[in-house]
């Protein structure tokens, strides 16, 4: 009676963070990535709405709304070059989830307030509305990275318990 021994080879591949590429492509094309690329995008044209246009009553709430969109548009685009070029993992004495959660809450209560301000003192301005329009669409793409990052940074803990 002739025995047969079967073998099976099993293979598993990983890949890390720091498989040695420079740049991270992958996370260009990830949720989170294609999600800070609309924020850039989205309060780069807010900006520039009401930064061209001429016809200003009152400078102080415009101002405010291109201070604000300027700079997160800014922190923002660091933030996605941070993730691009992976420098949070080398920088590791900051806690970069907290820190964009917290940027992002901040952002979102600014970018929401310059929006509202804006849409009260258009005056039927065609660049003013459109500004602030795109000054909520960029609120609400904001509020989408709050709650992931909330559910990362504060989400719930496994407890260790195993079943």
């Amino acid at each position: 009676m002739p025995h047969t021994v079967v073998t099976t080879t099993t293979t598993t591949t990983t890949t890390s963070a720091s498989d040695g590429r420079f740049c991270n492509i992958g996370y260009a094309r990830s949720f989170q990535g294609l999600l800070k690329i609309a924020q850039v995008a989205v309060l780069l044209i807010a900006f520039l709405c009401v930064y061209c246009e001429q016809r200003r009553s009152e400078y102080s709430a415009f101002r405010y709304f291109e201070v604000v969109t300027a700079w997160f548009l800014i922190v923002f685009l660091i933030f996605f070059l941070m993730h691009l070029f992976r420098l949070q993992s080398k920088i590791t004495c900051i806690n970069w989830t907290l820190t964009e959660f917290l940027h992002y809450a901040v952002g979102g209560i600014l970018v929401l307030i310059a929006s509202i301000v804006v849409a009260v003192k258009s005056h039927g301005i065609s660049a003013f509305i459109a500004g602030s329009v795109f000054g909520f669409i960029a609120t609400f793409l904001i509020a989408i990275s709050i709650w992931t990052s909330y559910k990362v940074t504060c989400g719930s803990q496994p407890t260790g318990a195993a079943v």
